[in-house]
């Protein structure tokens, strides 16, 4: 009922920039928090940065000052602009959405897209 698609992963060098977008789709009433996480091989899935319906942000420190979480409510879309990347931003980042559904009894539900990967080489 609910798809999230990620797009714009790739290979960058050290320094530099990369934006990731993720589009929610379907049976949507409205989205509650977005929210961008990675994982990095071996490690655990982190959270990397948040965004409200409101445009209220929070980041984890290890991004702050480099990366951008922005949304775009009448796509259905949330955005992260990733600056003066380091080899340890590489990591499979997925997006997720805390969604209400528009059909009735309009559940409350987080989904989850199917992850874009970024390296970043030294």
């Amino acid at each position: 009922q609910v798809q999230l698609v990620e797009s714009g992963g790739g290979l960058v060098q050290a320094g530099g920039s990369l934006t990731l977008s993720c589009a929610a789709s379907g049976s949507i009433l409205s989205i509650n928090v977005m929210a961008w996480y990675r994982q990095a091989p071996g490690k655990q899935r982190e959270l990397v940065a948040t965004v409200t319906s409101i445009g209220t942000t929070n980041y984890a420190d290890s991004v702050k000052g480099r990366f951008t979480i922005s949304r775009d409510n009448a796509k259905n879309t949330v955005y992260l602009q990733m600056n003066s990347l380091k080899p340890e931003d590489t990591a499979v980042y997925y997006c997720s959405a805390n969604i209400i559904i528009s059909s009735w009894p309009h559940n409350v539900n987080d989904y989850w897209g199917q992850g874009t990967q970024v390296t970043v080489s030294s």
